[in-house]
C-alpha cells in the first residue's frame, strides 16, 4: 500500500478511534455522522462535546469534512487513505469463497488464457458487487508457429499462433522486390528459432541472430522478418487487452444527482483505453495489492472512484497484467482487498 498522507503519530488513541468510527459508519451507510450519534457508537465513553472537539481537530487535519450544510462529518479521500493504510483490519475469505474462486477460474486446465482472464473478471465482479476488470498483455502465451501469406502485391498476412492456440493476424508491408519464396524462407527461419518463446524474447533472439549471421538470409528476407516482429510487438495500447465485467453493479442503489453523474463519468473513463493501460504500470511499481482512492488514480480521477488491483505473473514470474475491482469510494475494503489478492494468485497459478 502507499505511504500515509498524514503521520498517524500525530493522532492520539482517542482521535484514531473516532476517525475509525467515522469511516466505518460512512462505509456502511454513506451518510455523515454527528457527534451525538458517534458518542453512542464509540467503544470508549466520551461525551458529545468531547467528540466534537476531536472531530474539529480531524477536520483541521483534512481527514473529515462536512458535506453541504450537514452537521455531521464524513471522511475525506485523505481520511480514507489513512484508514486503509493504518487502521483497517482486513478480513479473511471464507473457505466457500476460496473454493468458488478456484473452481471457476482454475477448475478446467484446458482453458485458454483469455477464458481464464474473462472468468476472473466475472468472478471478482460477482463477489465484490462492483465492476471487475482485468488488463493484460495480449500475447501471454508462448509462440508455437509463425507464417507469412501474401494477400496482394506489396502486402502479406502475418499469422501468429501461440501454445494456447490463440491466433493473431496482422497485415505487414512487404519490401519492394521481395520474391514469393522469401515468405516461406522467413517463416521457416522464425519457426526454427522462436518456438516456445514469448514475443519479447523472440524479438531479442532474432535481432541477435540476424546481427551475428546475416549471411544466412538475403537482405530483403531479413527486412521482412524484422518488420513482422516489430508490427507484432506494436504499440503499448495494441498489445494490451482490457476486460470489464459487472458494470451494472455500479448502478445499484444509486441516488440521483451527483452520484449518478459520477457513475456516468466512470463509464466514460472505462471506455478510454489509452488512460486505463496506466494500471499495469501502477501495479508494476509495487508488489501485492494496490489501492487508489479518488484523485490518487489519474485514470479515474473525474469520477472519484476507488480502485483495488493486484498484479498476476506468467511462468517466468514476469508481471503480465493486473486484475481488480473499481467502484465507489464506499467499498468494503476489508473484504475486497484479500479477495483481489487471492484471485490474482489463482490466475498466476493458472498461467504457470
Amino acid at each position: 500500500m502507499q505511504d500515509n498522507l498524514t503521520d498517524l503519530g500525530g493522532l492520539d488513541d482517542r482521535s484514531r478511534t473516532i476517525l475509525r468510527q467515522i469511516v466505518e459508519s460512512y462505509l456502511e451507510t454513506g451518510e455523515p455522522v454527528g457527534s451525538r450519534n458517534l458518542s453512542r457508537e464509540l467503544p470508549i465513553s466520551l461525551s458529545p462535546a468531547s467528540v466534537r472537539n476531536v472531530m474539529a481537530d480531524l477536520e483541521y487535519l483534512g481527514l473529515i469534512a462536512s458535506p453541504h450544510t450537514s452537521a455531521g462529518r464524513m471522511p475525506t479521500e485523505q481520511g480514507l487513505r489513512i484508514f486503509v493504510d493504518a487502521l483497517l483490519e482486513t478480513g479473511n475469505l471464507s473457505n466457500d469463497e476460496r473454493h468458488q474462486i478456484e473452481n471457476n477460474i482454475a477448475g478446467n486446465h484446458d482453458k485458454s488464457v483469455d477464458d481464464v482472464l474473462s472468468e476472473a473478471s466475472e468472478m471478482i465482479s460477482g463477489l465484490s458487487h462492483c465492476a471487475g476488470l482485468v488488463l493484460s498483455e495480449k500475447q501471454v502465451g508462448r509462440l508455437k508457429h509463425i507464417e507469412f501469406v501474401q494477400i496482394e502485391p506489396g502486402k502479406a498476412l502475418a499469422i501468429l499462433v501461440d501454445e494456447d492456440q490463440n491466433i493473431e493476424n496482422r497485415v505487414v508491408n512487404l519490401p519492394a522486390g521481395l520474391p514469393a519464396s522469401a515468405l516461406v524462407e522467413a517463416s521457416n527461419y522464425l519457426n526454427a528459432h522462436i518456438r516456445g518463446a514469448t514475443l519479447a524474447e523472440a524479438r531479442q533472439v532474432i535481432e541477435k541472430k540476424l546481427a551475428e549471421h546475416k549471411a544466412e538470409l538475403d537482405l530483403l528476407t531479413q527486412e521482412l522478418i524484422t518488420a513482422g516482429l516489430a508490427d507484432w510487438s506494436g504499440s503499448l495500447d495494441d498489445r494490451r487487452s482490457l476486460i470489464v465485467r459487472g458494470r451494472s453493479n455500479l448502478l445499484k442503489d444509486l441516488q440521483e444527482g451527483d452520484e449518478l453523474d459520477r457513475i456516468r463519468q466512470l463509464f466514460d473513463e472505462l471506455e478510454s483505453k489509452n488512460d486505463i493501460i496506466q494500471l499495469l504500470g501502477l501495479a508494476e511499481r509495487g508488489e501485492g495489492v494496490r489501492i487508489f482512492i479518488g484523485k490518487e488514480n489519474k485514470s479515474f480521477s473525474l469520477s472519484g472512484s476507488s480502485l483495488i488491483i493486484a498484479p498476476f505473473q506468467d511462468r517466468d514470474e514476469n508481471i503480465v497484467g493486473v486484475l481488480g475491482v473499481i467502484g465507489p469510494k464506499r467499498l468494503n475494503y476489508a473484504r475486497i482487498i484479500p479477495m483481489v489478492d487471492f484471485t490474482a494468485r489463482v490466475v498466476s497459478r493458472m498461467l504457470t
